[in-house]
């Protein structure tokens, strides 16, 4: 079970990381990328750069 928390926290670090620099390259902004207020909060969805990163992850991971 600790294994499984530490794994969760380090991507969650990676993620954080990682998510300004994919930001430069336009992930994030991709239409099907659902950006909207509900309640006084923004909430944000990204349906379609995470369908294109777990395909380009998948592809990675059979190439290797």
């Amino acid at each position: 079970m600790i294994r499984w928390v530490l794994v969760i926290f380090l991507a969650l670090v990676l993620i954080s990381w990682v998510s300004p620099l994919l930001g430069k390259l336009g992930i994030g902004r991709l239409p099907g990328d659902w950006r909207f207020r509900l309640f006084g909060r923004e909430w944000f969805i990204p349906l379609t750069s995470t369908l294109l990163l777990s395909g380009l992850a998948s592809l990675i991971a059979r190439w290797l």
